[in-house]
């Protein structure tokens, strides 16, 4: 089935510690050109979603508002929803995007990559705030991230350990959650089928895209290293080498690409 639209990871696919990658700026055009809808979806959580967009801008790339969808903007409209007031555990950066929310006496636990906000008082707030019912929600499932040529811990492995040490599942809101590609599908008007999700995570991007019913594909840059490839459970995934390579085979399908 012909691809319609592309939904494009932003860091490690787009740029790496805000220098694009060769040729990415041009890819995308080249997609609109050929009249494919493009969405860019992330679960970066170390800046609000107007300084993500403003910084994109100025590195080049051609979007807009309404095509851009963050994990934590997604995690706030279901905080409003709820009439939920959050704990935050996130990165200083973020904490504008929820500011105007009530926090006193919080109901709710928000995880994102809080960076040095890590400590074990922290940390240990949240474990009481869930043991006494609070909901544990978290912007992501991603394990860890590359920046400065090197791969730091993202918001995942501290998820994983307020789970284990409640005994509680945490609601994602951002990828891998099928509900998040969902969202992202619906917005472009095709079915999930008819979009591609290009990536550099094997977990959030591309198996929580094959989850939910989208093409995917996984990128050699950002955050990838060798040996990726292979734990891609769900089959049909492709592997380039990076994100000109994927929306040039968007565009060409007849060229002969080799699957992974």
């Amino acid at each position: 089935m012909m691809i319609k639209a592309i939904l494009f990871d932003i860091s490690g696919v787009l740029h790496v510690d805000k220098l694009p990658v060769a040729g990415a700026i041009e890819a995308i055009q080249r997609a609109r050109d050929e009249q494919k809808i493009v969405r860019f979806v992330t679960n970066t959580s170390r800046s609000t979603s107007t300084d993500m967009l403003q910084s994109l801008l100025k590195m080049g790339f051609d979007l807009s508002v309404d095509e851009v969808f963050t994990a934590p903007v997604a995690l706030r409209q279901v905080l409003q929803q709820r009439k939920l007031r959050p704990y935050c555990l996130v990165h200083k950066n973020l904490l504008p995007e929820f500011a105007d929310l009530d926090q006193n006496s919080p109901n709710a636990v928000v995880v994102a990559d809080a960076a040095d906000g890590f400590s074990y008082e922290s940390m240990n707030r949240a474990f009481q705030l869930i043991m006494q019912g609070a909901p544990l929600l978290g912007v992501g499932l991603n394990r860890y991230f590359r920046q400065n040529n090197q791969l730091l811990l993202d918001a995942g492995p501290f998820i994983a350990a307020l789970e284990f040490a409640c005994d509680v599942e945490a609601e994602i809101l951002g990828k891998p959650a099928k509900a998040f590609f969902q969202t992202a599908v619906e917005s472009t008007g095709f079915k999930a089928e008819e979009v591609l999700m290009i990536g550099d995570d094997v977990f959030a991007d591309v198996e929580g895209a094959l989850a939910a019913g989208l093409r995917a594909c996984l990128v050699q840059t950002g955050k990838y290293t060798p040996g990726d490839e292979e734990k891609i459970r769900h089959p049909g995934a492709w592997l380039c080498p990076n994100v000109v390579d994927a929306v040039n085979r968007v565009i060409k399908p007849s060229y002969d690409y080799s699957n992974r």
